[in-house]
């Protein structure tokens, strides 16, 4: 069963649609505040489709991530005893929001940084900043270099990497995709 490599060539397809950006864009400010699917599934086949763009994906990727940051840190600390405590306590994720304060509380602004480049879900760290009342000036800094870090070595690997890159991925996109789906099921095992 190919189930990977028919997402990646849907991908492919789909980065050559008009408005390709717009999703990019939707898809990256989601992702910052509460959708699970992380903008590179569809920054990596743009960049690779359309190398000549794929500085301009990754600014849009950026901008739009670091906006939805802001927007998830105001959840965070607008509506974090009314919106979002209620829906941890019921999802049962106490326990992670106490992990994440008590990175805060140890790194600072350096958590922020490392979940904006990391594949640690960013949301998490964008409503705990605003929740516990970061300065939203260096957490912005934060985000920004964090994100655009990733998504501009996201866009350069694809880039660079042009047809042999495409050619790898081709090649191995089952293997990647099968063993990023154990390797999620062997962590949540393991950290529930």
């Amino acid at each position: 069963m190919r189930i990977f490599e028919t997402c990646y060539d849907l991908c492919l397809k789909w980065a050559q649609h008009k408005h390709a950006e717009k999703y990019l864009a939707g898809l990256s400010l989601s992702e910052s505040m509460f959708f699970p699917v992380p903008p590179d599934v569809m920054l990596a086949p743009m960049a690779l489709s359309q190398p000549l763009k794929a500085w301009r994906f990754a600014a849009i990727t950026t901008i739009a991530s670091v906006i939805g940051g802001i927007l998830g840190y105001a959840l965070g600390y607008f509506a974090f005893e009314s919106l979002i405590q209620p829906l941890v306590i019921e999802l049962g994720y106490q326990d992670k929001l106490s992990k994440a304060t008590a990175w805060f509380a140890e790194y600072g602004v350096w958590v922020v940084f490392l979940a904006g480049f990391s594949p640690i879900p960013y949301k998490v760290f964008t409503i705990s900043a605003g929740f516990l009342q970061m300065a939203l000036l260096p957490f912005i800094i934060a985000s920004a270099i964090g994100r655009g870090l990733r998504f501009f070595l996201v866009a350069a690997l694809m880039k660079y990497g042009g047809p042999m890159m495409e050619r790898k991925l081709k090649k191995y996109i089952e293997i990647i995709g099968w063993g990023t789906v154990v390797l999620a099921v062997v962590l949540y095992l393991v950290f529930r």
